[in-house]
């Protein structure tokens, strides 16, 4: 069988290509290796209420839990940072659905989605790859493809054997454990977000809300920790006496937060997503960045189709690093100086911004945050805090 493209993964960037190319009039494939698409997640499920818009994506109650106003932050020492908009600022989606409903939207566009079908091989003729092998619900299948997508996670195959570099060292993953399970007595409007050293080493400890009285509970930490992130949940657990009893569902995952992919495209194959390692290294949050890598790409593909000329696919390596890659190492940039930050100045940072500069938080001026972090007596005195702070400006 023959397709102008074929898709390997159906998690974000994968439908966001194929319903965007079969909107284009091409013929396309989306495979994915579970047998149910979206299970199991590997998400707190938080995302940006302006991705629907911006992507084209429909605001369906089907795949919508909660809306969300803002966020909480609290310091090592249980002092607190309130974040919070008159408007809805973010959802948090049933993931689970949310893929599935994104694969739907490709499939009414036109592509052939199937579920239950690994790739295991690329198909070279000539000195060119001109497709891949599958097994599609346990036989063996071909499919030839002008182009291939490598949309397949973390532990992209396709994008090795394709001979793209995706290696990044073990330091630049996060490790997450997540609970989803009843708790209370957090504001249900905002998510919460724990940090500190002895908390959650580099990363943060999340409670998103579902409902009043249930969410996603969880933690990211450097992956090269001795101690595990499920250690160091339960820990938080316990010392804030919450009991997890009742829990409905366990998710456990790595998160790349460095290590950004640096050519995106090989001969006719390219490389999306997590795969590519699209993920911004500050919350470790990848949906949104992958939907704006897949709309790059789907732009170039489309043009490579349309010319019958597969070298413009570079193009997509080329914008994306002009647009988003930049922006992101700015943030890796960011996160490495915040790794350097102890408890104390965690505490004394939340003290300084719980008052009238939360507000330039809200709006996302970080640059005139830093500068009033700056000018506090308490930083001003501290070498070694102003020469982080004048890292991050």
């Amino acid at each position: 069988m023959r397709y102008d493209v074929a898709v390997v993964g159906a998690g974000i960037a994968g439908p966001i290509i194929a319903r965007n190319l079969a909107r284009a009039g091409y013929d396309v494939l989306m495979i994915d290796k579970k047998a149910e698409i979206g299970s199991p997640k590997r998400c707190g499920e938080g995302i940006n209420i302006g991705i629907f818009e911006k992507y084209d994506i429909p605001y369906d109650r089907r795949f919508i839990n909660r809306e969300i106003y803002g966020a909480k932050l609290y310091s090592p020492s249980g002092y607190e940072l309130e974040l919070r908009y008159k408007e809805v600022s973010g959802v948090i989606i049933e993931r689970k659905v949310f893929d599935k409903m994104l694969a739907f939207y490709a499939a009414r566009a036109g592509a052939d989605v199937w579920p239950r079908t690994e790739a295991t091989g690329l198909i070279r003729k000539g000195g060119r790859i001109a497709g891949i092998r599958a097994k599609h619900e346990g036989e063996p299948v071909e499919i030839e493809a002008d182009i291939i997508v490598a949309a397949d996670g973390v532990e992209s195959m396709v994008a090795r054997w394709a001979g793209i570099n995706t290696y990044a060292p073990p330091h630049e993953f996060d490790s997450a454990y997540e609970y989803e399970m009843l708790i209370e007595g957090y504001d249900p409007d905002l998510i919460h977000l724990w940090f500190g050293n002895e908390v959650a080493p580099r990363g943060y400890v999340w409670v998103f809300p579902k409902d009043e009285d249930r969410a996603n509970v969880g933690i990211g930490i450097n992956s090269d920790n001795p101690q595990t992130a499920k250690y160091y949940l339960d820990k938080w657990l316990r010392e804030n006496g919450i009991p997890a009893r009742k829990l409905l569902e366990i998710n456990v995952g790595a998160v790349p937060v460095g290590g950004f992919v640096k050519e995106l495209v090989k001969d006719n194959v390219l490389v999306v997503g997590d795969a590519a390692r699209q993920v911004n290294p500050m919350h470790g949050g990848g949906m949104a960045e992958a939907m704006e890598a897949a709309t790059i790409a789907s732009r170039w593909m489309i043009k490579a189709l349309e010319e019958e000329d597969m070298s413009l696919l570079k193009n997509y390596t080329r914008e994306w690093w002009e647009k988003d890659g930049k922006r992101l190492e700015k943030v890796l940039k960011v996160r490495r100086v915040t790794e350097k930050l102890t408890d104390e100045d965690l505490d004394l940072f939340i003290q300084i911004l719980s008052g009238a500069d939360a507000e330039k938080i809200a709006g996302g001026n970080y640059g005139e945050v830093i500068k009033a972090l700056l000018k506090h007596p308490k930083v001003l005195l501290s070498p070694r805090r102003i020469k982080l702070l004048k890292e991050l400006l």
